[in-house]
């Protein structure tokens, strides 16, 4: 059994060009590098007058390490806690990392302000 085919419309191009009719035709290699070229590098001197302009919602780092300080010492805790039960000491070394880890994350969250206001 064949299905029937609908005649194509009339007046369709089947090419891959976008038909955009305000483009030159063809485009040289300056004309693409004019394009691409992006304004003059900032220097650190510029990024740092951005960042004093904009308000920055971080905490300094005393802050930072008062709020993290439980978590590492509850980490800390439970890996002392696991090698007083006599579990290897090469358990301690695969714990002790990401607890670290993770608290340094924590740590620079907070720092940076990426913790607070986040609803």
């Amino acid at each position: 059994m064949f299905l029937p085919v609908a005649p194509r419309p009339t007046g369709m191009d089947d090419t891959a060009e976008s038909g955009l009719a305000d483009e030159p035709a063809e485009r040289t290699t300056a004309d693409l590098l004019d394009a691409d070229e992006e304004p003059a590098e900032r220097t650190t001197a510029d990024l740092l007058e951005d960042d004093a302009e904009e308000i920055v919602e971080g905490m300094d780092r005393w802050t930072a390490t008062k709020y993290i300080a439980p978590f590492v010492a509850i980490g800390l805790f439970d890996l002392v806690l696991l090698l007083g039960w006599g579990l290897d000491p090469l358990w301690g070394f695969m714990i002790l990392p990401p607890i670290l880890f993770i608290s340094v994350l924590g740590w620079i969250a907070f720092r940076t302000g990426f913790a607070s206001d986040r609803t």
